[in-house]
Parts: C-alpha cells; structure tokens; sequence
C-alpha cells in the first residue's frame, strides 16, 4: 500500500490516525459486549474504516452525509458523544429514537446524518434531496452518501444517480465495493468489475479508488468535493475495500475462500497506516499506546455512564403522540369574495396561493412545468415561479419522493404529482417506509404532500383507476384527504401543505370537471380531521367521500328518495377520522350505510363499520351495511365499469335498510 503524505501537515496526519483507529477500538468493545448479551446485533466494519473516516474528514461539520450500518467512523468522526451512540445500541432514551429503532438506524440534524435505510436504495434519493436544497439554497454545500456494491443493483440506485446528473445536484455517492452482499459475492450481483462503470450511462463522473488508503480516501474525496462546491455536480467513487467480518455477527464468515481473508488481512487500513506513520517518524510506540489509552478511557467511561442509565419510560401516551409531528396551524378563515369554479380549478389554485406563501415550497412530477400536468393543474406554474420551483421529473416515482424527503431534512416543502394515484406503486417503500416512520423514529418530519389523481367513470381500465387509499390509511404516520367538492379541495390542499406531515392528497378524476361550486377566492384552510354534514335527518346516516358522496346526493334526489330524512357525511380526511361526527350521527339514526368506490374487503368501509358495530350496538336498529365495487381490477369498458361501480347495489340496499 502506497502512502503519499501530499501537502498534508504532520498534525493533519496524526489526527487522521486518531480517527481511524478510534472506531475500531469501540469495534472491538463492541464485540465483547455482544457476546456478553449487552447488545443485540451489530454490524462489522473492522477492515473497512478508512471509507468512512476518509470520506467524512474531507467534508465540513456542517455537510450531510447518509451512512451505512457499518461506517461507524462517520459517527465519531462527526464527534457524536459516545454516551448517546452507546445509549443508542441499548435502546435507551438519551440515545436518538428513545429505543424505537436499533443501531444505526437513525439520523440527527444536530450533526448532519440521516443514518441507514434498511432498504438501501431509499438513502441515495434523500441525498439527492438535501443536494437540491443546498443547490437552491446556493450554500456551496456537498452531501455524501453510502451504499454497498450490492445496493447498487437496486432500481432506486439508478434512479437516484440519473437524476442527479440530470439536475447536476452536489451529491458524492460513495459505494463500498467490499466483496460480498451478505453471503452473495460480487460477481454473482453484477457482471461489470467496477461499479464505477456504472456511472457512465449517466453521464457522470466516477472513480475508482483504494478504499484501505486512508490518505488516498482523504485526499482524493477532498478534492472532489472541492471541486463540487464550486462545479455543482454528481459524483459516484467506488472504494475498493473488504468486510472482514460477517454481514452480521451472527452470519459468519464461512462462505468466504481464507485465502481471500488472509490477502485482504494484509491490507488493513489501520496496521499499514499505522506503519507509514512511524516509518515516517510522525509516530512511535509511545505515543501509539498513549492515544490508544486515552480512546479506550474515553470509551469505557461513557459506556459506564451508558451502563447506569434507566431502560426507557414505558408510556403509551407518548408513543401514540410521536407518530406525527404537532401541527401548529392557523386557521385562515375564507373571505366573501368567491367565484364558481370546477374541482381541477381550485386544485390548481390552493396550489398556486400555496406556491405564493411559502417561498420554500418545491413542486415535482412528470410533465408538470412547460406541459402543466397531464389535467392542466399547474399550468403557468413555471412562468410564474421558474424551473428552480417547478420541476419536470424523469419517469421514477421512487427516488422523486426520497428527494422530497431530503428537502425535509433541510426545513423544505414540497408537493410531488403521481400523475395517476395507481403509479404511487412504483415509490410505495418511501411512502410506507420512510415518509411515514421517520418523525416516530427520529423527530424527522416528512414535510411532503403527495397529490393522487384517482378514480373509476372515465374508462381507463385497470392501471388509471383505482381508488387506493387504503393502502395508506393502514400506516401510521401517514395522513390521507379526499375531498369531494371545490371549496374543500382548495381549503384541505392548503392545510396539507402547511402541514408538517406527510400527506396523500387524493384528486378524483371524474370530479375534476364535472363538480362546480362558488370558492373564496382568497387562501383559506380547513382543519383535517373535520367531517362535513351535507344534509340533515332522523331516519338513516350515509357515510362516504369522494365520488360516493355525489352518488349518495344523486340518489337522494330521485323520486322514490326523496321524502328520506337523512344524515349525509362526507368524511373528507380518512385520516385522521371525525369519529365523534360519525357516532353521534349513527347514535340519532340507528341505522348506518357506508359506501365506498373501492373494493370492499380490507377498504375504509370495513373499519368504519368495526368501529360503529363496538361503540354503537345498542343504538342499531339494523345491521351495519357496507356497500363497495366488485372484487375485480376495473375494466375498461363503459358497460363493465358501470357493473363494476357500486351506484346501483347502493340503491338496492338503501331501500333494504329503509324497511329493515
């Protein structure tokens, strides 16, 4: 291994070898205390230490980097007090997820991490969003992430990299080609020898480098991300380094050749530079002992202090009150001044009254800016607030919410377009997984409202249809809008936005041109969580939202119903729910039927039906009655589809219930 000391200071290379040797020696703590059952798992990096502590030197306090489960030297490189790192692997609470979350699965804004995303592909998204907000911001700022060789056959990999190059945004994306997946070696991942090859397709620059040579890691990266500062641009260095250790403690290393470990052995980043150093004269036994002495002090203290803290507070209030962010928001009441407009028109104005409120506030999704959207919502948008502001995105659902999440990170908003609510599927992990856990796992808000075009009447067949929100109204952390009507489009738009928290906005298609109503001009919001009574009665409740509401109001007009006294609620947020309406209303009638555009099993409909059978039996004059789709995709044709929908089996059981 060739060392070449460049213009750096004896100082500079002495504190180099402070870094380096420090995560090992926790490492090798660590190791005892898993054995001893003091900790659960943990993840090697013992050989492999130079990438991190490489990387992380060669960038300011103050930029992100995004590790993986075995770069601890990001960690203490970045100076995170080992008491809380050590409270964090036990699961206690002066560690950063108050035990909800192990390892290295966390992130602090305090000092500029997002950690591991169990799912690999996902980080390198968010890094691509704290890079487009450093770019906006015009801070000169770079962002590192890691993954590993295996990560990179990933789609959310080649999603990421292709839109950092196409938006040139400041981002190093590091990849620790250490020679197996878990047991799977790399020529079983991908047929290329370098990942750097990878970048190509891109057109983006990549390296190669030794990722043993802490000098060569240093020197090289802190080139390239001066050279960012001033270019902004992508960048993927492939470090070629080795894990020395299982996957995991527990996995082993048996499946690797020893005469691969004993070659690699020879490599040890810290052994060799340890060499260099006192070749150099720079270091001698001594001093190697007395650095070694005051790191194992340093440890051994914090883990005692660690050791006499108390397990975390069991309390169910705060567990079911960190699931969100508290979303201190004002009111803003709608002025006189109103005019009659369609659905799709107060969409796209609660958007562009959003856009003007906040300065900070990014919108993106495919053919939004010179096209404005595939239903015209934000046309204008880019005159009006330029290219920075309104982003066409490439086709990859995935990685443009992992950016909207970055954007988070760094106190933005933003608002991304599904251009159907059916393609959410492609981006369905950082919605369920990210966007959703993060402010339970770390106080990081997901400051992103998702738009979702959704629906059935327009014959688009199985892939532009569907009415899905479901799918998230089964996730905690995440809250799900529907409205019906113009005036609470805008008004519940605007509260999602100024929302801290993420937010799946659902837009029904065959509403957005064919609903009027008289809307404020002005910018107003409506408090989620606010059920909205239509019409008034004694004799049954309807529940629904969406297209079902007008369904609802539509047969109530026809002459056999017209005499029909009854509750009419449009729930317009499914969540959170106004339960108090709902049971208050079912409470008065005794009689309940919840329609619904989806497909009944598993549907909002279901639980809502639950609920009311628990907390209202003895109110019920008559069974609890559910009303939904057929258990099909949708189809296509106008016949089919109107089989398909729910309309007239509604009609059928109204008139059941009424005689029930």
């Amino acid at each position: 291994m060739n060392f070449s000391k460049g213009k750096l200071t004896d100082k500079q290379l002495l504190d180099l070898y402070k870094a380096l040797i420090k995560p090992r020696l926790i490492e090798e703590k660590m190791l005892i205390l898993l054995r001893q059952g003091k900790i659960s798992k943990w993840f090697s990096g013992i050989g492999q230490e130079a990438v991190a502590v490489g990387v992380t030197s060669a960038l300011k306090q103050n930029e992100y980097i995004l590790p993986m489960h075995r770069n601890l030297g990001v960690f203490t490189t970045k100076n995170i007090p080992l008491d809380r790192l050590f409270s964090q692997w036990q699961g206690k609470a002066n560690g950063f997820t108050k035990g909800r979350d192990r390892s290295f699965h966390f992130g602090t804004n305090e000092y500029h991490i997002v950690g591991m995303i169990s799912h690999l592909g996902p980080q390198l998204g968010v890094a691509n969003g704290i890079a487009l907000a450093n770019l906006l911001k015009k801070n000169n700022q770079v962002t590192a992430v890691f993954t590993g060789e295996g990560g990179t056959s990933e789609g959310d990999f080649h999603e990421a990299l292709n839109v950092a190059s196409v938006w040139n945004l400041p981002v190093i994306f590091c990849v620790e080609h250490n020679g197996y997946g878990l047991s799977t070696p790399s020529t079983q991942q991908m047929k290329n020898q370098n990942v750097a090859d990878k970048a190509i397709g891109y057109g983006m620059e990549s390296y190669t480098i030794d990722g043993n040579n802490i000098l060569e890691v240093y020197q090289k990266v802190s080139s390239i991300a001066e050279s960012i500062r001033k270019n902004p641009r992508p960048v993927l260095i492939e470090f070629k380094t080795f894990r020395m250790r299982g996957h995991e403690e527990a996995s082993g290393t048996k499946y690797v050749p020893r005469e691969l470990m004993e070659q690699w052995a020879k490599k040890d980043p810290i052994e060799n530079y340890t060499a260099f150093l006192k070749k150099e004269k720079i270091l001698n036994d001594d001093l190697e002992v007395k650095i070694k002495k005051e790191i194992i002090s340093e440890i051994n203290d914090n883990l005692q202090k660690t050791f006499a803290e108390s397990a975390v507070t069991i309390s169910l209030n705060n567990e079911l009150n960190d699931v969100f962010k508290e979303s201190d928001i004002d009111e803003v009441t709608p002025n006189n001044k109103t005019s009659n407009i369609r659905l799709v028109d107060a969409i796209s104005q609660g958007l562009k009254q959003a856009m003007e409120r906040y300065d900070d506030l990014i919108i993106m999704g495919q053919d939004i800016a010179e096209y404005g959207g595939v239903f015209k919502i934000t046309d204008g948008f880019l005159k009006e607030f330029g290219k920075e502001r309104v982003r066409n995105t490439p086709i990859c659902e995935s990685t443009i919410i992992e950016a909207a999440y970055g954007l988070s990170v760094k106190g933005m908003k933003s608002v991304v377009e599904l251009q159907f609510s059916d393609f959410v599927t492609s981006g369905f992990n950082p919605v369920v997984n990210l966007l959703a856990k993060s402010y339970y796992r770390w106080k990081q808000n997901a400051d992103v409202v998702l738009r979702m075009p959704c629906g059935a009447g327009v014959s688009a067949g199985p892939f532009h249809s569907q009415t899905n929100e479901a799918w998230f109204t089964k996730t905690p952390g995440l809250k799900v809008v529907y409205p019906a009507f113009p005036y609470d489009a805008k008004g519940l738009l605007a509260t999602a936005i100024a929302d801290p928290n993420p937010v799946l906005f659902f837009e029904h298609k065959k509403l957005y041109r064919s609903v009027y109503q008289d809307v404020p001009t002005d910018y107003y919001t409506i408090p989620f969580g606010k059920a909205s009574i239509l019409q008034k009665g004694e004799e049954i409740t309807l529940i629904s939202y969406g297209q079902g509401v007008h369904w609802i109001l539509n047969t109530l007009k026809e002459e056999q119903f017209k005499e029909l006294k009854a509750d009419v609620i449009d729930l317009r947020t499914l969540q959170p729910l106004d339960i108090e309406t709902i049971l208050s209303s079912v409470k008065k009638t005794g009689k309940v039927l919840i329609l619904q555009e989806d497909t009944m099993f598993g549907g909002i409909a279901s639980d809502l039906a639950a609920m009311i059978t628990e907390e209202c039996f003895e109110f019920l004059d008559a069974p609890v009655k559910r009303v939904a789709s057929l258990e099909t995709p949708i189809p296509f044709d106008t016949g089919l589809e109107q089989q398909y929908l729910p309309v007239n089996r509604f009609k059928e059981a109204l008139k059941k219930m009424l005689v029930y």
